[in-house]
């Protein structure tokens, strides 16, 4: 539930002093819940100093994401070249 994630980063924050527009701003560049999960136990377990330091977890964060994504995709371009190989180009029968 992303909602649920959102508010409980957004609350950490503020807990941290920042204003919500801030946890607001994290929250949409992140996208996923699995990301905000992420940026949460970095928030509790590294209690970063600066905005500066939080806005830079959350760039890396979402470039993990994104080399996860191009994996999988390259994944399965892999497959259907695989695919192609083993079972060879079905031409259609010309009348």
């Amino acid at each position: 539930m992303r909602n649920d994630e959102e508010s409980k980063m957004i609350r950490i924050l503020q807990q941290y002093g920042y204003p919500e527009s801030f946890g607001r701003a994290i929250a949409q560049q992140l996208h996923t819940e699995n990301a905000m999960k992420r940026m949460i136990s970095y928030l509790l377990q590294g209690k970063p100093g600066s905005p500066e330091e939080i806005a830079d977890e959350m760039v890396a964060i979402e470039e993990e994401r994104q080399r996860w994504i191009q994996k999988k995709q390259a994944e399965y371009a892999n497959q259907k070249y695989n695919e192609l190989l083993a079972l060879g180009i079905e031409k259609e029968d010309e009348e």
